[in-house]
């Protein structure tokens, strides 16, 4: 997703609830299942990282707390109150249900006028091609992730058009004189 799609995704989005969920995939490249399985105190607001607990393959793992994330869930925890699990299900004991999530996405994306293709992956696609984009480097995306291959992480990582139009080509940076050598015919 661009970020003009993820802006536009964010705008259909009208429950408080349901804003807060899909911003914290996006804000710390979080899967759904691992941003549903949230509890409130999985957010660390001194440390500024948010605990992973429910992580692929039983991992564990601590991703970043947007400052602009977090004032996004202290807004919906002020209205919703939930005490154990930060996006609670239709009964406050159990989490949101993924289908319900996944229901609510599409319902936001076709709102949004995107593209059928996407769905909640897309924004942690979109976390890492973003962080890419902005110069992050890719062991640390890979860390944020959680995963334990780079060969994965790069599979998230499409490089924008715009990245790759910045890039310098190698023979660019050597002197003049090293590109201009008489070749022989």
């Amino acid at each position: 997703m661009t970020v003009a799609e993820v802006i536009a995704f964010f705008a259909a989005l009208r429950k408080a609830k349901y804003r807060a969920l899909f911003m914290t995939c996006y804000a710390a490249g979080l899967r759904l299942g691992e941003a549903c399985h949230l509890q409130v105190e999985d957010i660390d607001s001194r440390r500024m990282v948010i605990r992973v607990r429910a992580g692929k393959g039983g991992k564990e793992r601590l991703s970043v707390l947007s400052p602009r994330l977090l004032e996004v869930l202290r807004a919906y925890w002020r209205l919703a109150k939930p005490s154990v699990w930060l996006f609670p299900g239709v009964t406050p004991a159990r989490p949101v249900a993924l289908d319900t999530a996944r229901s609510v996405f599409h319902s936001a994306r076709a709102q949004a006028g995107l593209p059928r293709g996407y769905t909640p992956h897309s924004l942690r696609h979109s976390f890492a091609t973003h962080l890419l984009d902005a110069g992050t480097d890719l062991v640390l995306i890979q860390n944020l992730l959680g995963h334990s291959s780079i060969q994965t992480t790069s599979r998230y990582t499409h490089v924008s058009l715009a990245r790759l139009q910045q890039a310098t080509s190698p023979l660019d940076l050597l002197p003049a004189s090293a590109a201009e050598g008489k070749a022989q015919p």
